[in-house]
């Protein structure tokens, strides 16, 4: 009973949050279609760190996230929860498969984002949709990027898709510098209830793909309570001649030795 009348509570919070500052945002995304970004950053981040508050959600930052630019982060995918999390730590925009776009509620937060929405199975587009990541990215805009391509249990990696690495490399194109940065990232959900999440139980926070998303976000609401660690590696500097495949085995075996450290506590 009580864990109904949080996630009710809970939820009309997030409207009212939702409500007030959506219209910001649709006015700073009109603006940066004149030069004007700042409102279009900023919203985003204030709505996504009273999103954490309200859920429950504690949040620990270990690193920084780099000055240079371009800048590509590319992070583990672990829940749904992952993008608000991440969007609290800095203005970011995100890359997300184009299903999403279509979701309810979490549709239109994402559009508001100015997120860039991907068919991964579509490879025959998958130039052009490096273009447009890499506009972005070329406007000094830090793109996240889960190249999983898919959420997991939290307990495993899977295997990096490395087609959208391509977007910083055209980034490079379309820049002065010689350079972009591809930085790790590494999201990992530690304690609920301040009780540690070990193997068994960190499939309970996660959103593995056999579920549907009311199945994961319900339970989780209601519970709250729930902190969460990202670390943020050493960027990889990628020039022109750079190898989109070691570039993405280097990011992979990066996330898998911080997540190690994470839940060591190193």
């Amino acid at each position: 009973m009580i864990a109904n009348l949080r996630f009710v509570w809970v939820m009309v919070l997030a409207a009212l949050v939702l409500l007030a500052l959506a219209p910001l945002q649709l006015i700073g995304i009109l603006l940066a279609k004149l030069g004007w970004t700042q409102l279009a950053s900023l919203v985003p981040v204030l709505f996504h760190k009273a999103i954490l508050k309200i859920f429950g959600v504690r949040l620990t930052l270990d690193g920084q996230i780099v000055k240079d630019r371009p800048l590509l982060l590319v992070s583990n995918h672990v829940s749904w929860l992952d993008i608000p999390v991440y969007g609290a730590i800095a203005p970011l925009c995100f890359v997300a498969k184009s299903e999403m776009s279509s979701w309810p509620l979490f549709g239109t937060m994402a559009k508001l984002q100015r997120t860039v929405f991907v068919r991964r199975e579509d490879r025959r587009n998958s130039h052009q949709q490096a273009n447009e990541v890499a506009d972005r990215l070329t406007a000094r805009e830090v793109m996240v990027l889960f190249p999983e391509g898919t959420t997991t249990d939290g307990n495993r990696l899977e295997p990096f898709k490395t087609s959208l690495f391509e977007a910083a490399k055209i980034a490079l194109n379309k820049s002065p510098v010689e350079t972009a940065m591809v930085q790790p990232a590494a999201i990992d959900y530690t304690h609920l209830h301040g009780l540690p999440l070990g193997r068994a139980k960190r499939p309970h926070v996660a959103w593995p793909g056999e579920l549907d998303l009311p199945e994961s976000f319900i339970p989780l609401v209601k519970a709250g309570a729930l902190d969460v660690t990202i670390r943020l590696g050493e960027p990889i500097i990628l020039t022109q001649t750079s190898n989109r495949k070691i570039i993405a085995r280097d990011a992979t075996n990066s996330i898998r030795t911080m997540l190690d450290s994470s839940r060591t506590g190193g």
